[in-house]
């Protein structure tokens, strides 16, 4: 049984999509009375728990087992091409930041300077999603997935044989705008063929995998750090890269060997079968001039439908997603600095915390995205950054390793654990049509948001030295972090969900596609019985 939950502004009922059916979600209705009813019914239905209008008690929905064995060799195949993708993806990242003091040293530069990397790469990334999530909504996953790969290879060779500060600029844009491509490629890939049953745990992990990459990097980093390149010392960074360029070889290979997204195919089908309706209205005299334009133009109607229909859901979704990069991009981007300078943590001991550290993430992502599947995704994510503003303290502020690897550990378990009910959010607000486009380029755009979020600690931190050139990230990091837990908070608050909403487009979706010809009006009687917003669960057995 799969259960379907929607909290959300009302949608005006027009021919374009029924609510959970078709290409597209359906357009906003927005008026004063909307706007107070919803405001008015955030609390309720925060605590409006699904689990309490479900017939299995609460241990067995929270239990990942039945989930895990509904899956069969398919959609694992998809879910670890998905997910691999998206560790070696955020391993590439991490590669710089793990390095960050050894490049200084190698390119004469100062370690702030390194850190415009990280965020030269973060501000590119919506420049990938758009571009790559439009040709995995047309024309498939798998090209564009192979065609990352294939250039994460020279890109991460590029960075190896950097040699100069500009250079090393250049080539981490070029990542950045393949960063930013990956996350919607490998995030549709991983869970849109997913069963019902799977979802939750299946989003719990996938966002961990940022985590999984940051470990990886932060091993190999610690395994490439002193050796040798051209018989100089202290460039054992180049390694690292040359070594992480021959990840996505693997991938590429896997990749070739798995068909087409089910899901994709099905959703194409719909594509193509209203572009012929469209055609035929066309010839019939239906569509008018001003949208027949877009045909002469080649722009994709169903672009456009997608953007009309869920334009309030993209606002809401940038907000959401720039503070989920604010959190854990700032807990997470300056953390190898705050040990070695800041704690003097030697190398073996670095590598030990980190990994320590992001092994909470992991579990964290698991547990708390299981756990949506009782509390709701809203509730979950509210949750967790209580549970992780009450670490923020220990885990910066404490001196001793006995205080800072516990801390560190339930810091990240909070963190990730919002994070991995984020994946499975998105998806099912956004509409079938364009949900590699929307979903990844509201999340980079939440990373644009955000990529600063390094160089703002690092340039705070110079507020507050300690002596001997010494700076007191600590401090900085849970200030930060603290202020923007509670803004993400409120956000959340006022957001919506549409709770299990299903993934896949069934045939019966097929048959009732439509675009949107011209603007339709409600009649007066869908209008009287149309509530402010859908609080009502619509259940399917």
């Amino acid at each position: 049984m799969e259960s379907h939950y929607s909290d959300s502004v009302n949608y005006d009922k027009t021919e374009v999509a029924k609510e959970n059916e078709g290409l597209y979600k359906e357009a906003p209705k927005i008026t004063w009375s909307n706007i107070c009813h919803y405001l008015a019914t955030r609390f309720p239905t925060l605590v409006d728990i699904p689990v309490m209008k479900q017939p299995l008690p609460w241990y067995q929905v929270l239990n990942p087992i039945p989930g895990l064995k509904s899956m069969n060799a398919s959609h694992w195949n998809f879910y670890m091409l998905g997910w691999l993708a998206w560790v070696v993806d955020s391993m590439d990242f991490f590669c710089v930041s793990a390095s960050a003091t050894d490049i200084a040293k190698t390119l004469n530069v100062d370690t702030t300077q390194i850190t415009w990397g990280i965020t030269l790469v973060l501000m590119l990334r919506t420049v990938g999603s758009i571009i790559f999530g439009v040709m995995a909504d047309t024309y498939g996953r798998k090209k564009p997935y192979i065609v990352i790969c294939a250039l994460f290879i020279v890109v991460e060779l590029g960075t190896g044989f950097v040699k100069t500060y500009s250079q090393f600029l250049g080539v981490r844009a070029l990542f950045g705008v393949l960063m930013g491509a990956m996350y919607p490629i490998a995030s549709v890939t991983a869970l849109e063929n997913q069963p019902p049953k799977a979802k939750s745990i299946a989003s719990g992990l996938f966002l961990p995998g940022y985590n999984v990459g940051f470990i990886f990097a932060t091993v190999f980093y610690r395994a490439f750090e002193f050796t040798k390149y051209s018989g100089r010392l202290g460039e054992g960074w180049r390694n690292l890269f040359f070594f992480s360029a021959g990840l996505p070889v693997l991938l590429i290979a896997w990749r070739l060997m798995v068909p087409e997204s089910p899901a994709f195919v099905k959703m194409h089908k719909a594509k193509q079968k209203a572009a012929a309706k469209r055609k035929q209205d066309i010839e019939e005299g239906k569509i008018s001039r001003k949208s027949q334009l877009l045909d002469k133009l080649h722009i994709d109607p169903t672009l456009i439908q997608s953007l009309k229909s869920e334009w309030l859901t993209i606002i809401m979704l940038i907000f959401v997603m720039s503070l989920y990069n604010f959190i854990s991009h700032g807990t997470q981007d300056l953390y190898t600095t705050f040990l070695v300078k800041q704690r003097g943590i030697g190398p073996d001991m670095r590598t030990v915390t980190v990994v320590v550290v992001n092994l909470g993430a992991v579990f964290g992502g698991i547990f708390f995205g299981q756990l949506s599947e009782l509390l709701g995704r809203r509730l979950t994510i509210i949750i967790c950054l209580v549970w992780s503003g009450a670490f923020l303290y220990p885990a910066f502020m404490l001196k001793n390793l006995g205080g800072i690897i516990p801390s560190g550990f339930f810091l990240q378990f909070g963190v990730m654990g919002a994070w991995g009910v984020g994946p499975i959010y998105i998806m099912e607000v956004v509409g079938h049509a364009h949900r590699a486009l929307i979903s990844g380029t509201c999340y980079q755009l939440g990373n644009l948001a955000s990529s600063a979020s390094s160089t703002i600690e690092a340039t705070l931190g110079t507020s507050f030295p300690l002596g001997n050139g010494l700076y007191d990230y600590g401090k900085v990091m849970a200030i930060f972090c603290g202020a923007i837990f509670g803004a993400m908070i409120i956000v959340i608050f006022f957001s919506y969900e549409r709770f299990n909403q299903q993934l896949v487009m069934d045939d019966d979706d097929m048959s009732t596609i439509h675009y949107d010809h011209e603007s339709v009006e409600l009649s007066e009687e869908a209008e009287k019985s149309s509530p402010v917003v859908e609080e009502e669960e619509v259940r399917k057995t």
